[in-house]
């Protein structure tokens, strides 16, 4: 899943207001928000109660999905241990099995692979 983060202040849904639901994150426990189309149910973007100023943004949902540059300064893999069978891992970015930060917040150290790596 590639989901660009924003500053939720920065991102404005043109056409309509998402709905959205909650559930309690299996990790921290704390609030996540799916906001999705109202009419079709398509999921658009995660909010976080643990991080009220960001949005993940479902990059399918985009137009032209690949409009960002996607580099190691810029992207992270997580949740790889969830991945599905076959997912490709590219050298040089940050890999975290679960979680990039511990519940409290403080910082997870990430793997970084020399070659590229077949999950599964």
């Amino acid at each position: 899943m590639v989901e660009p983060v924003f500053d939720i202040g920065r991102l404005r849904f043109t056409s309509a207001r998402p709905a959205r639901f909650t559930l309690p994150s299996a990790g921290s426990g704390q609030d996540v928000h799916i906001h999705h189309c109202a009419a079709c149910g398509t999921k658009l973007a995660l909010s976080f109660a643990r991080w009220p100023d960001r949005i993940g943004v479902f990059a399918g949902t985009f137009d032209n999905p690949g409009w960002f540059p996607m580099t190691p300064d810029n992207t992270k893999h997580i949740f790889a241990s969830e991945a599905m069978r076959g997912t490709v891992i590219p050298s040089g970015f940050r890999v975290f099995q679960r979680h990039a930060a511990e519940t409290d917040g403080t910082p997870l150290e990430p793997q970084v692979y020399s070659e590229p790596r077949v999950i599964g």
